[in-house]
């Protein structure tokens, strides 16, 4: 049966829906998402960086043909940031004109709807549709205790109270996806709240093929070739091991150096585009390119 929201009829339509999108999802995080859009939970999903955390809301966004509302965790991020906040310079502006045509502003003049600024929260609650927005709270760990118990109410409620304005609660409650690099461990409340996926790196055909679509115009060979020499990376002591993202960079490099061969020399040339530590290059060099590329 199709969810009326969305129009997914089954996690085979999403697959296919995603894969349109350029996004291929294995079938565990394709039926995370579908559970997520018809059991109208939050997905938390959880992997290395560089797996596809985010690119996978923002393929739901674009397979649901929906918009996609982005909120970014950072520390310190407070609740009014990622909430609302007031025109002030608009407000301001109000009171002068007010004040030279002789008329007497109340706090009720000012602080309507035409002066609220929402942030990606309230964005999400507000949003018309005619489907749900796709909410990503990306990096969910890097906020703090106190923000990640507010965010629980918001999405538990999929409302929000505006002390000026009232209860804002959302005709649509969007689809929230949260990321997580786990630099922190979430707190169980907020997991508890959440359908939970964890997204490891993909094998190798696998990442060939999503090098395929993301860099079509490169030779069909890179894919292979980087996708081998990018799973070999990850067998290295490194500090940050490659994801699928460097996997898009390196070739994407390649092609646009026009590079028709993947060599030693080749990645050389294009080893930034792959690794972003010093150390994790010089490991490399140490092990030999040659042996990184796999010859040829």
């Amino acid at each position: 049966m199709s969810d009326p929201a969305t129009g997914v009829t089954d996690i085979a339509e999403l697959s296919a829906r995603l894969e349109a999108t350029g996004y291929l999802a294995a079938e565990p995080l394709a039926t995370a998402m579908f559970l997520g859009i018809r059991m109208r939970q939050p997905i938390l999903l959880e992997g290395e960086p560089g797996v596809g955390k985010t690119e996978a809301a923002k393929a739901l966004a674009a397979a649901l043909d929906t918009r996609l509302v982005r909120l970014q965790c950072y520390e310190g991020l407070t609740a009014a940031e990622a909430l609302y906040e007031w025109n002030y310079p608009r407000q301001l502006l109000a009171i002068r004109l007010a004040e030279a045509r002789g008329e007497v502003l109340h706090d009720a003049d000012l602080f309507g709807a035409e002066y609220l600024l929402p942030r990606p929260l309230l964005q999400a609650i507000q949003h018309p549709g005619p489907r749900p927005a796709v909410l990503l709270i990306d990096e969910v760990d890097r906020g703090d205790d106190e923000f990640e118990a507010f965010l629980l109410e918001v999405l538990a409620e999929s409302a929000v109270t505006i002390p000026e304005l009232g209860t804002q609660r959302a005709a649509l409650p969007p689809v929230a996806v949260l990321t997580s690099n786990r630099t922190r461990d979430l707190h169980d409340a907020l997991k508890r709240r959440c359908l939970y996926h964890w997204i490891g790196y993909p094998d190798t055909g696998r990442v060939a093929a999503i090098i395929r679509r993301r860099v079509p115009d490169a030779a069909d060979f890179l894919a292979e070739r980087v996708a081998g020499a990018v799973e070999r990376l990850r067998g290295l002591d490194l500090q940050k091991p490659p994801g699928i993202a460097e996997a898009i960079s390196w070739v994407t490099a390649l092609h646009v150096l026009g590079l028709d061969g993947f060599d030693a020399a080749a990645a050389e040339q294009t080893l930034g585009a792959v690794l972003k530590y010093q150390e994790d290059q010089d490991t490399v060099r140490a092990v030999g390119l040659a042996k990184v590329v796999g010859g040829g």
